[in-house]
């Protein structure tokens, strides 16, 4: 989420920006955010045939954990009444199911599928937020959004048998992800962005504990260092990817956030030799093309906002 850069604060848990903008070290740090959550992928596969609520749960519970750590050596309030209360739950109960249905897209698409799939989540942002918040929808956006999907039909490639399911969980993890973010949105102003990731994964944990504990599969060795790799990086490029909306306005980086599917597709390729099909890359190319030319128009129309 962008912030003023007025702030004379040092950068920190739910503190603003200290100096004014630097877009250079902003979209590095975007990058390494996108490198994080593209290994938070590579370790979900490597983990195995781990069940998905027990892959969600680890990797949600070191975030809890880390922001837990980081709230308290900063003394901020994380259980303080809130009347947003409700919304920071609702966030979390759309983040959860899209990281869920990402992860088990993941264990049947290729690594770069999983992840264009994902990346429509703007897309839907702008619907959602068309819808529900009542924001403008701009007549450029229309075009880019049939694009977009026409891109993901390529990806998803219809099928009638039960080879297409991956492809639509890939799909309905964007749409949950997009109403994350849209109540994200509807939060700015209102909770710092720590609170509002620490009750997302809050929510993960306490939803993927009844199943965990009910159905529990040990790990090997090599799975739960592979799960705990997951939370690692997930939790890292949460951060980062918080701390370089902080360092300039989202407006001049967000579409960095593409280069996740760039080192999905670099790391599938160096680890399994994976490489999308013909129309799924055709696919992937059309729904970058959407993001970038939506991407252009809108800095012209105003600053864009940063996910949380």
């Amino acid at each position: 989420m962008a912030q003023p850069t007025g702030s004379t604060e040092r950068p920190g848990v739910g503190r603003r920006v200290v100096s004014k903008d630097n877009v250079s070290r902003a979209v590095l740090t975007l990058l390494f955010s996108s490198l994080s959550f593209s290994m938070v992928g590579v370790t979900v596969r490597l983990a195995g045939d781990v069940p998905v609520y027990e892959k969600v749960l680890v990797r949600s519970l070191v975030t809890l954990l880390a922001l837990g750590v980081l709230a308290a050596r900063r003394r901020q309030r994380l259980f303080e009444r809130s009347p947003h209360l409700p919304r920071l739950i609702l966030r979390g109960v759309f983040g959860t199911t899209a990281m869920a249905l990402y992860f088990y897209a993941i264990s049947s698409l290729t690594l770069a599928d999983a992840t264009i799939l994902n990346k429509l989540s703007p897309f839907f942002v702008v619907i959602f937020a068309c819808l529900f918040l009542r924001e403008r929808l701009p007549r450029f956006v229309i075009p880019t959004l049939v694009v977009a999907f026409i891109g993901a039909g390529f990806v998803i490639q219809p099928q009638l048998d039960f080879r297409a399911v991956p492809a639509i969980a890939g799909l309905v993890s964007a749409i949950a992800s997009g109403a994350a973010y849209t109540t994200v949105r509807s939060l700015k102003g209102s909770e710092p962005p720590y609170k509002i990731v620490f009750y997302f994964a809050l929510v993960s944990t306490v939803s993927m504990l009844p199943p965990t504990l009910a159905h529990f599969v040990m790990p090997t060795r090599l799975e739960f260092l592979c799960l705990l790799g997951a939370g690692i990086f997930g939790t890292v490029g949460q951060l980062l990817l918080t701390l370089a909306f902080h360092q300039a306005p989202a407006s001049r980086i967000s579409i960095y956030n593409y280069a996740h599917v760039v080192f999905a597709f670099l790391l599938a390729w160096a680890l399994w030799r994976e490489i999308p099909d013909a129309l799924s890359i055709a696919g992937t190319v059309l729904i970058i093309a959407a993001a970038v030319y939506s991407h252009r128009r809108t800095v012209r129309e105003g600053e864009v906002p940063g996910p949380v």
